[in-house]
């Protein structure tokens, strides 16, 4: 299934909704430090996969409705998704010559600002201490990379071939 078709973009969008599902998604206290970046992660796929279709924009509206459901100040995650959407246009051309473990590399650097940027923000509105834990949902992030971006790739090849 191309990205480019309407039923494209409709797959795209569920995608990522799904994922902002998975990154809201309740969990016990100590199992959240644990939880991968989903939103990141599926925003960084569709961005390297259909650059044209996916950009900032959808950042920046995936940042606002994460915004809204974690009860964040408005606009936090929403700068955090942008700027990440935006980092992903500048090694796009890069990106797609390397391995995939070169890929999951640049995924836990890409993550990695973001959650750094994230946590800066988060100091900002309030008392929160800084350790090194938040590192965590980046590095699960890079681990998972090169079996999502496998398992989409052999889904997209079985739509189409359908």
């Amino acid at each position: 299934m191309m990205p480019s078709s309407p039923t494209g973009m409709l797959w795209i969008w569920f995608t990522l909704l799904m994922a902002l599902c998975l990154q809201v998604m309740p969990m016990a206290d100590g199992w959240q430090i644990w939880r991968p970046d989903w939103l990141g992660l599926m925003l960084i796929y569709w961005c390297m996969k259909a650059p044209y279709r996916v950009g900032v924009l959808h950042g920046f509206v995936l940042g606002i409705l994460l915004d809204l459901l974690e009860g964040a100040p408005l606009g936090q995650n929403a700068l955090t998704l942008s700027l990440l959407a935006f980092l992903c246009a500048l090694v796009y051309p890069r990106f797609r010559a390397y391995s995939l473990v070169q890929q999951a590399v640049l995924i836990f650097v890409l993550l990695g600002i973001v959650q750094l940027i994230e946590q800066w923000l988060r100091t900002l509105f309030g008392p929160f201490s800084i350790h090194l834990s938040f590192l965590l949902p980046s590095l699960i992030g890079a681990l998972l990379w090169p079996w999502l971006t496998t398992l989409f790739e052999a889904l997209g090849r079985r739509l189409a071939r359908d």
